[in-house]
């Protein structure tokens, strides 16, 4: 008898227990001493050690909401279907390791369709062609996996459903995004299934998923951290693999031509890719390797020295979701011992402040305007519009760096020329884009401009959020008042050279100072 996507959720799975925080297998041994160990291998070998797959392996039913009126996958259907979105790799992915539980019980094959746009908000071919390679890795370990790859192009609402219709496929799982514009995706999909066919949606990205850890909206770090680590648990477990599929679809997808997908891009073509950052799964281990073995030891006390070389650099592959946060944290908390305070950083920064970004933003819409602001904040910086600006840029003088002072100038190439602009100096960066323009709602879209066509972890939760606590006090609170800040929290030049060596910093990227004549 066929099993249904509601059964699925709530039967109990066979036997193996998994131990917390990843200590299951003899690999956390060997990671301790792992040198020049290919984290690729070893990874695939601690998923090994997990379970057989996802059938053996306590699955927990709290990760998946099923978002449809239909909760069974009917009799006579031809396949599931992981709709593919926020999470682009096959291994560690908690969606598409469901999708298989769903088409193993009921005796399916297994289908991953990624749905395409030519244009999204201020992207530009830089993060096209990082988000395509990556998509090309994934439909080739599909292949390997038999699991059919199908890429799609236009609209979602459309071709989603018009599949499913199609190939008469018996159940649709997605990924979880907290963003208007993936959220209104999820719904309009939702809205053009067939009655019968169920959705469900998993929370991939985050360890603890957004609906468990709270139901309201967090005021601070303070108020969700307890929330958050107290679920971890029973969350912060091993992965189990995704396995070559034993139920071969009944059609092929279409060969894809990856290099003629790019040109079909509505996309600025002038900010291209650059060398430091290898997209996909292998690229992102191969960075998460070199953290760990080289610089973890330092980022406690280093990471907010831009000038050290101390950081994760992470979060291009956690933004395009190549690479699972949870995969990491197992890899980093295996150093506890070793590291403990640069374990406990990463795991606060990793885990409980990510996942404050995503419960804003999934449980305030105006995540990205002062309208989401809180009420202190949005009096103080009204109180304080019409204060004199000594400074005041237009948005191609920011972007080109034009301005007077060197450090910031340097962090804005720093962005543009690498993709990234270290996080102590992206809250200096942000602060000043307020004291320069002429209102905080310029100040905020510019800056939110300048870090979605630039960086690679841009139009995410952490970038809004960061732009937010820096123009417009979100998970802060008020300071000392001053002129155009108000009560928000201020940060100026002289406080950066006493936390690191500014002409540094200046002179690796290039900032001038620049007088308008």
């Amino acid at each position: 008898m066929k099993k249904s996507a509601s059964s699925s959720l709530s039967e109990e799975p066979a036997a193996k227990k998994n131990k917390p925080n990843g200590s299951s297998s003899n690999t956390a041994d060997k990671v301790d001493g792992a040198g020049s160990q290919d984290y690729v291998a070893l990874f695939k070998a601690d998923r090994k050690a997990t379970a057989k797959s996802i059938l053996d392996f306590d699955f927990k039913k709290k990760r998946v909401r099923i978002l449809s009126d239909a909760k069974e996958i009917e009799e006579g259907k031809s396949g599931v279907l992981y709709w593919m979105s926020r999470d682009v790799r096959v291994q560690d992915n908690w969606a598409i390791l469901f999708a298989q539980k769903l088409a193993l019980k009921n005796d399916l094959p297994l289908h991953v369709c990624f749905n395409l746009v030519p244009k999204f908000l201020d992207a530009t071919i830089r993060h096209f062609k990082f988000m395509l390679q990556g998509l090309e890795e994934v439909a080739e370990e599909c292949r390997k996996l038999n699991i059919q790859f199908h890429l799609l192009r236009g609209s979602a609402a459309t071709n989603v459903p018009a599949f499913v219709k199609k190939h008469k496929i018996g159940g649709v799982v997605c990924d979880f995004s907290p963003l208007r514009v993936p959220m209104k995706w999820v719904d309009d999909v939702k809205n053009g299934l067939p009655m019968e066919v169920p959705l469900c949606q998993v929370d991939a990205h985050n360890i603890v998923p957004v609906w468990v850890t709270s139901d309201k909206l967090e005021y601070a770090a303070r108020t969700i951290r307890n929330k958050v680590n107290n679920n971890l648990p029973t969350y912060l477990t091993p992965f189990p693999p995704v396995v070559k599929h034993p139920f071969a679809a009944s059609f092929e997808a279409e060969p894809i031509n990856w290099t003629k997908v790019l040109d079909t891009l509505e996309v600025d073509r002038s900010v291209d890719v650059v060398e430091w950052a290898t997209p996909g799964y292998v690229g992102a281990v191969g960075t998460l390797q070199s953290f760990v073995e080289k610089r973890l030891p330092k980022f406690n006390d280093k990471r907010n020295d831009p000038t050290q070389n101390a950081l994760s650099n992470l979060s291009p592959w956690f933004h395009f979701g190549q690479l699972s946060v949870q995969r990491a944290i197992l890899a980093v908390k295996k150093y506890g011992n070793r590291h403990s305070a640069s374990v406990a950083s990463f795991c606060e920064e990793a885990i409980v402040r990510r996942e404050l970004s995503d419960n804003f933003c999934f449980h305030n819409k105006n995540y990205d305007n002062l309208a989401g602001a809180y009420d202190w904040a949005r009096k103080t910086l009204d109180d304080h519009r019409k204060d004199k600006r000594v400074y005041c840029y237009t948005r191609e003088e920011l972007e080109t760096a034009h301005t007077h002072d060197d450090l910031w100038n340097a962090a804005q190439l720093q962005l543009v020329k690498e993709a990234k602009m270290h996080g102590f100096l992206r809250m200096y960066w942000a602060k000043k884009i307020l004291e320069w323009t002429k209102t905080p709602e310029e100040a905020l879209e510019t800056a939110i401009y300048l870090n979605d066509r630039y960086s690679l972890d841009g139009r995410d939760p952490n970038g809004y959020v960061g732009c937010m606590w820096s123009i417009a006090g979100i998970h802060d609170q008020g300071w000392k008042e001053r002129e155009i800040f108000g009560k928000i929290r201020y940060m100026n030049y002289d406080g950066c050279k006493r936390k690191f060596d500014v002409n540094a910093f200046v002179m690796r990227y290039g900032g001038k100072v620049y007088r308008r004549k």
